[in-house]
């Protein structure tokens, strides 16, 4: 296959806006399949997976082929939920286009915004795609004005919906002047509607001025005869579009098969081929340089694994770009990351959840290679000799933490095994022990993504675990000075036991302090030792709720002994008794985590924003506006912020992102204070 026949198209958007549907319709289009699959019934090609099945949304990243028109176009199928977000990143670093799908409801949702947003900043060439022309409530111009209304000079609409009683049955293509209606084999063409021509022209001219734009040439021409060719037309807004100048849209009904052949033969048009892509930059770690990779088939090879999966019956496979060189089976390749060779085995094309082998693979295309031992997401495989990385995928941190134990005790190291097992599949997500409280705790993206992998657990390793709001990690410290006196004295016949100790307890900044002051020989000096490990191992409990305790000096300062019956465990016992006593005269507080908190949103919510940090007993430290967007930064209690992932996206439209990180322990309020000493009771 020529690199120039190659398109690598992400099929992105919000969820439920029909992406799984438009794939199955453009693979029933190209022939790979016999008919096309519903979501709602489970038999689509590209959620496969047995949790997509059952929610009915996407959850992974998947990667179809289909051939048109001599042309081959990937299709990778991204999901549209938040909690998912990891997965468009690793997508998009191997698409070099993108459709974004939107329904037509009349408004712009806020997933469309992002994913429009997040193609113009990373310069990914986009079509609009607006779906559900045919449903009842359709309402095409409405959506198109939204568009228009958010991205001025930047839309492109380059076919015009042919309605009837609200629903599509046709559409123009404006450039080409021709119409087609639908029919049950296929578009049909039909001359263009009267009533339909002064709008025709308008958009022609229209589309011509955007065209002239993007071109020097073509706009000396333009200005010169007041109009261009057909062809100038499509040269300049292909222009515009590899540039991010212009995104066309276009309409139809992914769920019917309508305005989908014409969706396919605009991708062949209009999206730009390999060669035609911004530079693709690379690390030269033999000349330690950053070059530009020339997407050329016959050069050494160098790709990047974009996602790693678990499949069942073909192992470990990594889903692979190949920016430059062919890629054949059998081969031997270099990964720079892990400084390791692997050899190449089988090579794949994807359907779904089915795999093709194939002998080569060229620039420009994607597929996937099996049972390499030390490759991961975001490497880079290159030919032997050569040292070349690509960027690493960024991925977005986990927002919410959950805590998770088995259902079933004894599966702990299992259930743990197996969490570092997706871990490999999934860079969103992170699994550690909290050494405070000792739970296990999960984070993720949101409370969808945490189930999913609870779910996902049990249906690979049969291991069952419950979620549930983690404990916050309390401490306790003193803010008064107080004297104590532990006295363990055990007589029952024979050898007894002895240990006398007098601590005076004071606060500090310091965890734990301990001080010898004893003199004369009160306590002797094999036995000091003992009294202070029996002090620091009552640091774990405090006396108010059984939290860690910090921040005390312990001054030994006497106690007596018995040549006899006084050892090393009797005055551990006997500190252990003073701690109880002078932790407890010393005015006792409950401290509580406070996080630094950065939250990042549009001004029309960032009155909300600030209000309901302050209702969570936060205090707002700094505020820096760039551009439309706005970084708050706020200091706020961890228990106030369990959720604020979810509660984030309520008010914010799933616009606010934030960043949190520990910034110190704060004394709780006093009315809070009781109510978790008495719950800890």
């Amino acid at each position: 296959m020529n690199i120039n026949e190659i398109r690598n198209v992400a099929v992105i958007g919000h969820s439920g806006e029909g992406k799984t549907t438009l794939c199955e319709a453009m693979l029933f289009n190209g022939g790979m399949i016999d008919r096309m699959g519903k979501v709602e019934d489970g038999t689509t090609v590209m959620d496969f997976d047995e949790l997509e099945r059952a929610k009915k949304l996407s959850i992974y990243t998947s990667v179809a082929y289909l051939n048109w028109k001599g042309f081959k176009i990937n299709l990778l199928d991204l999901p549209g939920f938040y909690d998912f977000e990891g997965e468009r990143h690793e997508a998009l670093a191997a698409c070099g286009a993108a459709v974004l799908v939107i329904g037509a409801n009349g408004v712009l949702s806020i997933g469309a915004e992002s994913v429009v947003e997040y193609c113009l900043k990373f310069g990914k060439p986009l079509i609009i795609f607006i779906n559900g022309t045919d449903k009842a409530n359709a309402d095409y111009l409405s959506t198109l004005n939204a568009l228009k209304e958010k991205y001025a000079g930047k839309l492109a609409p380059i076919q015009l919906p042919v309605m009837n009683d609200g629903k599509m049955t046709g559409y123009l293509n404006v450039i080409q002047e021709r119409c087609y209606k639908f029919s049950s084999q296929g578009p049909q063409e039909v001359p263009v509607p009267e009533n339909l021509l002064p709008q025709m022209n308008e958009m022609q001219a229209s589309l011509m001025e955007t065209a002239a734009e993007n071109d020097e040439f073509l706009l000396d021409k333009y200005f010169g005869d007041g109009k261009l060719s057909k062809e100038d037309t499509v040269h300049g807004i292909r222009k515009g579009i590899a540039t991010g100048n212009v995104i066309p849209v276009m309409a139809g009904s992914a769920l019917q098969n309508r305005g989908v052949i014409n969706l396919l033969d605009e991708i062949i048009r209009y999206m730009p081929h390999a060669n035609e892509r911004k530079n693709t930059l690379a690390t030269d770690l033999k000349a330690d340089d950053v070059v530009n990779v020339l997407r050329d088939p016959d050069a050494p090879f160098a790709a990047q694994v974009f996602k790693t999966v678990h499949d069942p019956y073909s192992g470990k496979l990594n889903y692979i770009k190949v920016f430059r060189g062919t890629l054949k089976s059998g081969a031997t390749v270099y990964n720079p990351n892990s400084d390791t060779e692997e050899r190449i085995g089988q090579i794949f094309v994807l359907r779904g959840k089915k795999t093709e082998l194939v002998s080569e693979l060229v620039a420009g295309d994607i597929g996937a290679v099996n049972k390499l031992t030390a490759t991961d997401t975001g490497h880079t495989l290159c030919a032997v000799g050569t040292a070349l990385t690509f960027d690493p995928i960024h991925f977005p941190k986990p927002s919410l933490c959950l805590a998770v134990k088995p259902v079933n005790k004894g599966d702990e190291d299992k259930m743990f095994a197996g969490f570092n097992k997706m871990l490999e599949e999934d860079y969103t997500f992170a699994v550690e022990k909290n050494a405070d409280t000792g739970e296990l705790l999960l984070y993720g993206q949101g409370e969808i993504h945490l189930e999913v992998l609870a779910k996902k657990l049990k249906l690979r390793y049969g291991i069952e675990v419950k979620l549930t709001e983690p404990k916050i990690s309390y401490r306790e410290t003193i803010r008064a000075v107080s004297t104590a006196e532990g006295k363990h004295k055990k007589q029952s016949g024979g050898h007894g036991q002895y240990g006398h100790c007098k601590v005076r307890f004071e606060p500090c900044d310091e965890h734990f302090v301990f001080v010898d002051e004893v003199v004369g020989g009160a306590v002797p000096r094999q036995y000091i030792p003992a009294v202070e490990k029996g002090l620091k191992e009552c640091m774990a409990r405090g006396v108010l709720a059984d939290c860690p305790v910090t921040g005390v000096k312990a001054v030994l300062f006497d106690g007596s002994y018995h040549d006899v019956d006084s050892s090393e465990m009797a005055f551990k016992a006997a500190a252990a008794l003073a701690f109880k006593e002078g932790i407890k005269n010393a005015k006792p507080v409950l401290l509580e985590p406070v996080m630094r908190l950065k939250v990042a949103v549009g001004g029309e919510f960032l009155g909300s924003v600030m209000g309901d940090i302050s209702k969570r007993r936060g205090r707002i430290s700094d505020s820096r506006t760039d551009g439309d967007i706005t970084t708050v930064v706020a200091e706020v209690p961890l228990a106030e912020i369990a959720k604020y992932s979810t509660d984030l996206r309520g008010m914010t439209r799933g616009k606010g992102k934030f960043t949190s990180e520990f910034l110190r322990y704060e004394e709780v309020p006093p009315q809070l204070a009781e109510k978790i000493i008495s719950e800890a009771r």
